[in-house]
């Protein structure tokens, strides 16, 4: 191999040294990035009188030709190439001759791997949306048919009051909205052509660099030549809306794991999307739900990763960024995860019986009694007191709530109503629950509409 900066040094890199620094098996997946910067440059190159129309021309054909066998898998990499950009320009070389040595004319490996990086993150981002999308689809098809389905809202993971399942599910979703959000606002910060930037001090040719970017689709080209080759935000923000998503994914596979264990029972796993035991075979294991979690530890790791580098470099690019394409590159592994996980919740079966009988059990109406009183012109902390005697005593008796009178309830307070027994009601309290983002079953069936529009585009 011939060393990009030969001339400079009166020897070739030591083996061990060029083993080290190479990156070319871990950016191939950068390849098509890289050669599709480089035809968007070439062309700028012509436009600009840089670069003659003829080998602008030749320069073009030949990175197309180069596109297609990437795509086919056909491109033939040489085995001595340091990184992806000097594989292309090598089998480049081999088929122009000198013509693509112009080429990296008005131009820098810094600038051309901030492109490539920044190409690749945008795709990333897409499929990241696409992946939270498609589960919140999911998500949104279950809660419709779970409305009326009552179930116990959990603080702390103890019961706590009421609530319909769907409502449950759409708080799943609204996290899911706010992980797309994000995603629409770093795709926005990536959108950035850093071409044109060079090493890190701009080009002395006429290079055109808001023209690469429009022919790249990017919103627009950089405004600093310094912080275009060194800036890694977009790295961060594709990692940190990554590990955020996979934090939420991770949130519901946890519920999952939960809910489909004998313990719960509120539901159960498709028999395709579980796994068993090599020993229990009475096993039926929640995998998908679990490695969600995992993954999620992983991905909040590759952020820190990413941030640590990013901490102590001085402007403008150092080799330290090199190591940021592993994070990097795993961060999107977010997407398939959350793929996985809509696919389980598609196939869940929901006991709505467990759920109604954990409901009836652990005072969940004790609430609605101390609203009852509250209502009634007793001071909320006063009714609080007194209901919290009535839950001591039933608790005593191994009883519940359901069963009690009113006259029972006016031995506690005189000022209980007529209807107090029936403020203790599981229906009673759910449809109570009716001021905006309430669970009451109206308020859930316009919040599912709504969510429902939110996600048809």
């Amino acid at each position: 191999m011939t060393d990009l900066w030969k001339g400079r040094f009166a020897t070739g890199l030591d083996p061990q040294v060029r083993a080290f620094t190479a990156s070319l098996e871990l950016d191939k997946r950068i390849a098509l990035h890289d050669v599709r910067g480089s035809i968007a440059h070439a062309r700028m190159l012509g436009r600009q009188a840089i670069l003659s129309k003829e080998d602008a021309l030749s320069l073009v054909a030949g990175l197309e030709a180069i596109a297609d066998e990437l795509r086919a898998g056909a491109f033939p990499w040489p085995v001595d190439a340091e990184d992806v950009h000097s594989a292309v320009e090598q089998v480049l070389t081999a088929r122009l001759g000198a013509t693509a040595g112009k080429l990296h004319t008005a131009r820098s490996r810094n600038d051309q791997v901030a492109l490539d990086l920044r190409l690749f993150a945008l795709d990333a981002l897409e499929a990241l949306d696409a992946a939270l999308r498609d589960l919140g689809l999911a998500l949104i098809a279950r809660a419709a048919d779970e409305v009326d389905t009552v179930m116990p809202g959990y603080t702390h993971l103890q019961r706590a009051q009421p609530v319909s399942l769907a409502h449950h599910l759409l708080a799943h979703v609204e996290a899911i909205r706010r992980d797309r959000a994000r995603i629409a606002e770093a795709r926005d910060r990536t959108s950035v052509s850093p071409l044109g930037a060079a090493a890190l001090a701009g080009s002395p040719y006429p290079v055109d660099p808001g023209s690469v970017a429009k022919e790249l689709g990017l919103e627009r080209a950089f405004r600093n030549s310094i912080d275009a080759v060194s800036d890694r935000d977009f790295v961060a923000e594709l990692a940190f809306v990554a590990a955020l998503s996979a934090v939420h994914a991770s949130r519901l596979g946890e519920e999952l794991v939960l809910w489909t264990s004998a313990e719960f029972g509120f539901a159960a796993l498709s028999d395709a999307h579980a796994t068993g035991s090599s020993i229990m075979p009475q096993k039926k294991n929640a995998d998908v739900a679990e490695l969600v979690r995992g993954r999620a530890g992983r991905i909040i790791g590759d952020l820190v990763a990413v941030l640590t580098t990013l901490k102590g470099l001085p402007l403008a690019y150092d080799g330290d960024l090199q190591e940021q394409r592993v994070p990097l590159y795993d961060a999107v592994t977010a997407a398939p995860a959350i793929e996985a996980l809509a696919i389980v919740v598609r196939g869940l079966t929901f006991d709505r019986d467990a759920m109604r009988q954990a409901t009836d059990r652990g005072m969940l109406a004790a609430t609605d009694l101390a609203d009852h009183l509250a209502a009634r012109g007793v001071p909320f902390r006063e009714a609080h007191e007194t209901v919290g005697r009535i839950v001591r005593d039933r608790l005593e008796k191994g009883a519940d709530l359901a069963g009690l009178t009113t006259a029972e309830l006016r031995g506690y307070d005189k000022r209980f109503g007529d209807d107090a027994a029936e403020a203790a009601s599981i229906a009673r309290s759910l449809a109570a629950r009716r001021s905006p983002g309430g669970t009451a079953p109206e308020r859930v069936r316009e919040a599912l509409a709504e969510a429902k529009a939110a996600f048809a585009g």
